[in-house]
């Protein structure tokens, strides 16, 4: 474990969380935690006034950085060079997310999950099978893609088999959210908050993957109680045509390379992964532009995509407007509110009373819980600028939790937002609330798992 003083000299960013004065007690930090709260309560409720979510944090963030500057008397750069530190880091992070986002969209658009999609239809399988089906599906994709573009490809496939069949979408959904979270916990590339741990060179590439386990228990607990309750009746089987375009299986191999360039940027030239991906993003440009050279335009484009002029022109800058903009501005906005509560001292104050007070364990442990109610990113990015003193075994618990607390009610992730906007009437809040009792079981028995077997990393 690297000691606080050498993760400061990395990770400059992190020293503005301890400016030297504590303003939790005066009127500029009552105001900046009350900015951020406001932002939040209109976050949570974003269904209701569907206002996007970046939109309150973005203009948080700026409020909360023209406070501080009005009021801060101490030396005159010192906001300023905060504020670029936090920019720093949202840069990096931003870069890697918009490669990441541009590829999922390029493959999305060749075919491949909907090929996924009707395989799985066509293969006749049961309404449990399908139940196990989808949810290793997910548990298996999240570590690749993201949990949000996990549980909309494979609600497509529950949607399809299951019309006839609310039960089995409802409780499918359920199972394919748990998976998705708990496959997202072991991977640095399946969660935002794994990704912030691993860019910051507080675990390595591959001890992620002593997670495994754990987040399989995770997946498995809940997802063996709830297929009690599926049927195994059939439902009818489908053999529509799910033809792949031109290049499909090389853009799939191109994002594959990608995340190889992005691993060895970090492990073995000691570079930021973000320039791996952007790295990788330019070769998926290049190819796109031969697809586009070489592209014949017929009036059967849309009919076959056999042969070179049978296929639609790539356009691979398409794929780079289609990213999350929501997701990306959100992030923007979250780093940079809990980096202006980090500078007037709050997460400070936070970091004695948890992992001071507390211990390292049941702050790890809590922190989970409360994901469940609040995004995992802002917690994520405070448990980071807090900066704790923790073992490798640590970091990957609050990795754990983080990733897999959200998976307690239907608004704790995204992947349940998302999904409760597709299966919309057959997957709600009170349908998964339904079904906590054994995604907490597995939630704990996942923790257990951890101390058990990575207790050589305590």
């Amino acid at each position: 474990m690297k000691t606080i003083a050498s993760l400061l000299l990395l990770l400059p960013s992190f020293s503005f969380a301890n400016t030297g004065q504590d303003l939790t007690n005066q009127p500029v930090g009552f105001m900046v935690l009350a900015i951020f709260v406001a932002s939040y309560v209109c976050v949570i409720f974003e269904e209701k006034t569907h206002i996007k979510k970046s939109l309150p944090v973005m203009l948080a963030a700026g409020l909360i950085w023209i406070v501080i500057a009005a009021n801060w008397t101490g030396e005159t750069d010192a906001v300023e060079q905060a504020v670029k530190h936090y920019l720093l880091e949202y840069g990096e992070l931003f870069l890697f997310l918009l490669a990441a986002m541009t590829y999922v969209n390029a493959i999305t658009e060749r075919g491949i999950f909907e090929a996924l999609r009707v395989w799985l239809i066509g293969k006749g399988f049961n309404y449990r099978r399908l139940f196990w089906l989808t949810g290793f599906c997910a548990f298996f994709l999240s570590p690749v893609l993201d949990n949000l573009t996990t549980a909309l490809i494979l609600c497509a496939v529950l949607m399809a088999v299951g019309k006839d069949n609310p039960k089995f979408i409802s409780l499918g959904a359920i199972n394919i959210v748990v998976a998705a979270n708990a496959g997202g916990a072991f991977s640095p590339f399946g969660d935002i908050t794994t990704l912030m741990v691993w860019q910051k060179g507080l675990v390595e590439f591959w001890t992620f993957f002593n997670l495994f386990l754990p987040s399989l228990v995770n997946f498995v607990v809940p997802a063996a109680c709830m297929s009690f309750a599926i049927s195994t009746d059939t439902p009818p089987a489908s053999h529509e045509p799910s033809p792949l375009k031109r290049g499909a299986w090389i853009v799939l191999g191109l994002f594959i390379c990608t995340i190889i360039l992005a691993v060895s940027f970090h492990s073995f030239l000691h570079l930021p992964p973000f320039l791996g991906m952007m790295t990788g993003l330019a070769l998926l440009k290049f190819y796109g532009y031969y697809l586009h050279q070489t592209h014949i335009k017929k009036a059967s484009d849309q009919a076959h995509y056999g042969n070179v002029g049978d296929v639609q022109a790539f356009d691979s800058f398409k794929f780079v407007a289609q990213a999350e903009w929501d997701t990306l501005l959100f992030f923007f906005g979250v780093i940079m509110c809990v980096g202006g509560l980090g500078f007037v001292g709050y997460l400070e104050a936070a970091s004695h009373l948890m992992y001071g007070d507390l211990g390292a364990s049941t702050a790890n442990i809590l922190i989970g819980l409360l994901s469940a109610v609040v995004d995992n990113i802002p917690i994520m990015v405070a448990v980071l600028q807090m900066n704790p003193d923790m073992n490798t075994g640590q970091w990957l618990l609050v990795t754990l939790t983080a990733g897999v607390g959200g998976s307690l009610l239907s608004v704790g992730s995204a992947a349940g937002v998302a999904m409760m906007g597709q299966a919309k009437g057959y997957y709600t809040f009170f349908s998964h609330l339904k079904w906590t009792w054994a995604v907490a079981l597995g939630y704990v028995l996942s923790i257990a798992c951890h101390f058990v077997i990575n207790k050589s990393l305590f």
